[in-house]
């Protein structure tokens, strides 16, 4: 049979555990840079929001706006890589997201909310594009080494991831000095960091990982096509029930992380702010709570291959809702405890991620895996916007520790739909 790879993307590298080896290699480089990007945004776009504005009930919204955005993204990401491959798929919604970064700066400059809410949207290209690499990592990889892999290109975020937030501070100043807004320097260092995973990805990711495995697929096919049709048939129809149930489940366990995650790391750093709280201390906050999204990945991998899927989706709930609880009970001027509550969130959303993408990659054929991610994403960004947008709503309709309780007994949904699924398996 032939490749269907388009002209020029022939593999150079023949050898599977080598290809793989170089792609986690690049993978990791670019996320490092990317997770700067990424995670600076996140710290100041809420409070760039509200000084424009003037008001805390639609400081959400950037953060609603940016996962919209992420999910138009998501989706042309995922077309690309189809078609074409990882690397243009990658290097693409990077570049968009540069592009965003540029549009934020400017409106700062304008002092146009308009111009701000249509950069942010343009900006969450980045966000999509970041989660999307993990899928990368899993193309080549072994069954039984799935979530590693994945969990290896996790934890590369972590480097940029924390260091982004914590630059927060020094880049507004760089900012003032160029006669830019002070909030607007995070996005300075977003777009250069955008630009380089793009370049980084466009000129290294090579062997494409998703094309190389098509190819690899297309090899065994050819070696097997002389089995039964009746078992063939067989096997089919029994993959593609499993394959419906593993995107739902796996879908549902990244859906609602995502969306207690975001509403309640969201209105975090205004929470602070209405505390006396000031960047640096918001900054550092939502650094820890970066560093435990990504941090614990390739321990979390290792359990998702040796425990199972569905025991993280598990923990993933019960991790949330102590995270929850504990943001509510946090006195507001105690950093400490409102640390250690984000960084339970970000722990309870990477169980969640590993072990959905886990589930999603183990049951979506080839033919169409990077469609269906790419279609899975979008519901986790319309989560992420949900929770953006309802978050500020709901602390300014009653407060930041109602909103933290809301969310944590909301992830406790994940349980019955988990053991329900590991029953019926």
């Amino acid at each position: 049979m032939t490749s269907t790879a388009p002209a020029g993307t022939t593999p150079l590298i023949t050898d599977p555990a080598q290809a793989q080896r170089r792609v986690l290699r690049v993978l990791v480089a670019s996320q490092v840079l990317s997770g700067a990007g990424l995670a600076a945004g996140v710290t100041v776009g809420a409070l760039l929001a509200q000084d424009m504005l003037g008001t805390t009930a639609l400081a959400g919204l950037p953060s609603a706006l940016l996962t919209a955005g992420s999910a138009l993204a998501a989706v042309t990401v995922g077309r690309i890589s189809q078609a074409r491959g990882r690397r243009p798929g990658l290097a693409a919604g990077y570049l968009t997201g540069a592009i965003g970064s540029a549009g934020v700066i400017a409106a700062a400059v304008l002092d146009s909310p308009v111009l701000l809410f249509l950069a942010l949207f343009v900006y969450g290209a980045g966000t999509a594009t970041n989660l999307q690499a993990r899928y990368a990592g899993a193309d080549l990889a072994a069954p039984g080494h799935r979530a590693r892999a994945v969990s290896t290109v996790l934890v590369a975020t972590t480097l940029g991831g924390v260091a982004g937030p914590n630059l927060a501070a020094p880049t507004g100043t760089f900012a003032e000095h160029l006669g830019i807004p002070n909030l607007a320097g995070p996005f300075m260092l977003s777009g250069a960091a955008y630009t380089l995973a793009a370049l980084v990805l466009a000129l290294w990711l090579r062997p494409d990982p998703l094309l190389m495995a098509r190819t690899l697929a297309e090899a065994e096919e050819d070696d097997t096509s002389t089995a039964p049709v009746t078992t063939a048939t067989t096997a089919t129809d029994s993959a593609s029930a499993d394959g419906l149930v593993g995107v739902v489940i796996g879908a549902l366990v990244m859906v609602l992380s995502q969306l207690v995650m975001v509403a309640i790391m969201t209105m975090t750093p205004v929470h602070m702010r209405d505390h006396g709280h000031g960047t640096a201390a918001s900054g550092l906050v939502i650094a820890i709570h970066i560093g435990a999204m990504y941090l614990p990945s390739p321990l979390t991998g290792w359990l998702v291959d040796r425990y199972g899927r569905m025991k993280i989706a598990a923990s993933c709930g019960i991790t949330l809702l102590a995270s929850g609880v504990l943001a509510a009970a946090a006195p507001g001027d105690s950093i400490a405890l409102l640390a250690l509550a984000l960084a339970l969130l970000g722990i309870g959303w990477n169980f969640g991620l590993v072990s959905g993408t886990a589930i999603i990659t183990d049951t979506v054929p080839l033919a169409t895996r990077a469609k269906t991610q790419g279609l899975v994403d979008v519901s986790i960004a319309i989560a992420g916007a949900t929770g953006g947008m309802t978050s500020g709503i709901m602390v300014a309709a009653t407060s930041y520790p109602a909103l933290a309780l809301t969310g944590g007994f909301l992830s406790l949904s994940l349980l019955p739909a988990v053991a329900a699924t590991a029953y019926r398996r």
